[in-house]
């Protein structure tokens, strides 16, 4: 068989519907928490109390955002990411009996974007992690689903146990490096108005900081934190689409019960978090160790309640106006991730309006649904037009070696 066939991209008719959904499902969700960290100085995002107004309507759109949005779309697009990876090696196999190759190159041109988007546009960025993780759980892939979920969990805790670790060992820690752990979570005005004359100059002016928070991101928050919670979720992800969760092939019943118990578990954990927090006065020594675990493993149950949701309305064909859009926006959401991050920063980063740390809570949920009505209006008339997004089509173009068809 020509080998221009065997190393080809996959045809829209392959693809997979409900994934699409829950991509574009996710992709949009994403923004939910992003949103924070566009319009606000960083440390808003984990301690709301450290800047911006947190009451009325401020609040309410912050514990919103904290019970339903909040590290729970990541936790989706994550398992999202870690299935994908499934699917394409299974289908380069099906073709030529060899995936690693494809693999490699295609996580080596993600990474590639990644550090583009990070140190040039946005330090949120997470395709950096996403190809490093990528890189290392596909050597992972044909492990049984139940030793995928075990593997997957096992990775999640590292960063749970390492702060409680920390947490527990603070009294033996030198004073001054005390003062900076306390910095990090509620930094001094003088440290907050940098941030906030960096990020609303120009470009060059944005860069100093925003290449010294991006190599500590990557020196220090993935290596500690991110690439654990994110390989860990991906594993689970892989666990999904081994046991077709992911598909929506399995019965209604399924995923009534999967909807029902996750959000039944992981909004009583998520919910005990905020209260601890607030009760605690959101103070470094009880949230930036044990305060903000509620929200870490309650969102991984939230995140299946979510899927169990987005395949039974699939099943059941519920919205299936929203249903085209959302797989429209799916299919492109390379793209739509990139171009939320061009919409966001020119809003609000100095080259563009300069509403860096100006607006409130409840006008960043404006830009949040103006956004959206954006992508769901734009990804469907692309997509009619072209078989992938323009980010797609060049990653396929790289991962190839060959042009894809329009």
């Amino acid at each position: 068989m020509d080998k221009r066939v065997l190393n080809s991209p996959v045809e829209v008719a392959d693809r997979i519907e409900s994934l699409d959904v829950l991509r574009g499902f996710a992709v949009l969700g994403i923004l939910v928490m992003n949103i924070q960290l566009f319009a606000m100085p960083g440390v808003a995002y984990f301690n709301p109390t450290a800047y911006g107004d947190l009451n009325g309507i401020n609040f309410f759109i912050w514990l919103i955002s904290y019970m339903f949005i909040n590290q729970k779309f990541f936790s989706i697009f994550s398992l999202l990411f870690g299935a994908g990876i499934c699917l394409f090696a299974d289908r380069a196999e099906a073709r030529s009996g060899r995936s690693a190759g494809l693999h490699y190159r295609r996580m080596f041109w993600l990474l590639v974007f990644g550090l583009m988007h990070a140190y040039l546009l946005w330090t949120g960025d997470i395709l950096v992690a996403y190809a490093l993780c990528g890189s290392v759980i596909f050597l992972l892939r044909n492990r049984s689903p139940r030793a995928l979920v075990v593997i997957g969990l096992a990775a999640f805790s590292v960063v749970s146990v390492l702060f409680i670790a920390i947490g527990m060992t603070i009294e033996f820690i030198p004073d001054e490096d005390v003062a900076e752990i306390a910095a990090v979570w509620a930094p001094d005005a003088a440290k907050i108005d940098a941030e906030l004359l960096a990020y609303r100059g120009g470009w060059f002016t944005q860069q100093t900081q925003r290449s010294t928070d991006t190599l500590a991101m990557h020196t220090i928050g993935l290596p500690i934190g991110l690439f654990w919670l994110s390989a860990g979720i991906m594993l689970m992800g892989m666990a999904f689409y081994r046991w077709h969760i992911l598909s929506a092939v399995r019965s209604d019943l399924f995923y009534c019960w999967l909807a029902l118990v996750g959000f039944g578990v992981g909004m009583l954990v998520v919910a005990a978090g905020a209260w601890w927090n607030f009760a605690a006065g959101w103070n470094w020594e009880s949230s930036m160790f044990l305060g903000w675990q509620f929200n870490y493993w309650g969102s991984l149950p939230m995140a299946f309640g979510y899927i169990g949701l987005v395949m039974l309305a699939v099943r059941r064909g519920w919205l299936s106006g929203l249903q085209t859009r959302l797989a429209a926006a799916g299919r492109m959401a390379f793209t739509n991730y990139i171009a939320q991050t061009l919409i966001c920063t020119t809003i609000f980063y100095g080259h563009g309006f300069g509403l860096f740390g100006r607006i409130d809570r409840w006008q960043q949920a404006i830009v949040v649904i103006a956004v959206w009505g954006l992508q769901l209006w734009w990804s469907p008339l692309l997509m009619r037009r072209f078989r992938y997004g323009p980010l797609e089509w060049s990653w396929r173009a790289l991962t190839y070696w060959r042009i894809p068809g329009r």
